[in-house]
């Protein structure tokens, strides 16, 4: 466990650590610069990402790549229509001694990849429910701790919907944000095609382990807070309720339904951790903006009307802002 004299030094630390985290990850993904530090900032607030793009944007790769320098066990599971919640947590078996014994699924590891996470029906996306909200399964009436920490960064293809089944509102809300990735610039598909079609291989290095990014975590929740930039959090979700005492009349028009309180828990754990990887020691209203949408996007459900106006729901977080 890491020791520092003060959570200004700990912060410090925080912010070099973070820094040398992207340079070794940038050995490997090209661009996807606000991707990879979104990535980072839920896994030092303990949170869980869903990452939604086009295949062949490096989303797989970046899952393994973090899981490499943070030191971490890795699992892959590829969710696909006939997947069952025991191929995920794991099933009781009958052992030689005439005993049931528990065999642990793919879900007991450090990072979770649950690729492609809306090709299963809701039944299997609801095994990892208990796992991500309580890090904890239950097989046969006994519940089972995961290893720590513990995170699901989910991938979603938004192109092909024929054959895939949308994420409950309650999974979707179990992650803290949810992240669009876009295709590369012309110069960073230049770099990407000239470092993968050779024979060059990069390594990275470790960063971290287990035990210092729990430590990590735990420095993020001590962070100070004013009241302002509390309730400017809590305010700013509020706004997203039509019904709410806070809504603007363009609000009760654009959206049916507003976040939930885990989204102003989500605003402050990660403006908290935006701040110190920014060089501050407190967060203020900008780092609660730099994170609002990501954590937003997914809480919120648009009108008719706002479909009908073409407006996104990243728009419409703009004008509540």
């Amino acid at each position: 466990m890491m020791q520092h004299r003060s959570d200004v030094e700990a912060a410090d630390a925080l912010k070099q650590a973070y820094h040398q985290i992207r340079t070794e990850i940038g050995k490997v993904i090209i661009g996807q610069d606000e991707v990879i530090k979104l990535v980072l900032i839920s896994i030092f607030s303990n949170g869980h990402c869903l990452l939604v793009g086009v295949p062949g944007l490096a989303k797989t790769l970046l899952v393994q790549t973090v899981a490499q320098v943070l030191d971490l066990d890795f699992s892959r599971i590829q969710f696909t229509p006939d997947l069952m919640p025991s191929d995920i947590i794991g099933s009781e078996i009958l052992g030689e001694d005439r005993n049931f014994k528990f065999i642990h699924g793919p879900v007991f590891s450090n990072i979770i990849l649950a690729d492609e996470i809306n090709r299963t029906p809701p039944k299997t996306q609801a095994a990892l429910l208990e796992a991500m909200q309580e890090k904890a399964v239950t097989a046969a009436g006994v519940t089972h701790k995961l290893a720590q920490p513990f995170f699901v960064l989910a991938t979603q293809n938004p192109i092909e919907q024929e054959g895939t089944y949308p994420l409950p509102e309650a999974q979707l809300d179990r992650f803290m944000f949810k992240v669009t990735l876009n295709y590369p610039s012309f110069a960073e598909e230049m770099q990407v095609v000239k470092k993968t079609t050779g024979t060059l291989i990069n390594e990275v290095n470790k960063q971290l382990n287990a035990s210092q990014i729990i430590y990590f975590q735990q420095l993020v929740r001590n962070i100070p807070v004013t009241d302002h930039v509390l309730e400017y959090a809590v305010k700013l979700v509020a706004k997203t309720r039509p019904d709410g005492e806070f809504a603007a009349p363009q609000v009760k028009r654009l959206l049916n339904w507003g976040a939930g309180p885990r989204a102003s828990q989500f605003l402050i754990l990660g403006a908290k951790c935006h701040a110190v990887i920014n060089g501050k020691y407190s967060p203020d209203i900008e780092d609660v903006r730099a994170v609002a949408k990501p954590i937003l996007s997914h809480r919120i459900v648009r009108s008719y009307h706002a479909e009908a106006d073409g407006l996104t729901t990243d728009d419409i977080i703009e004008q509540l802002f």
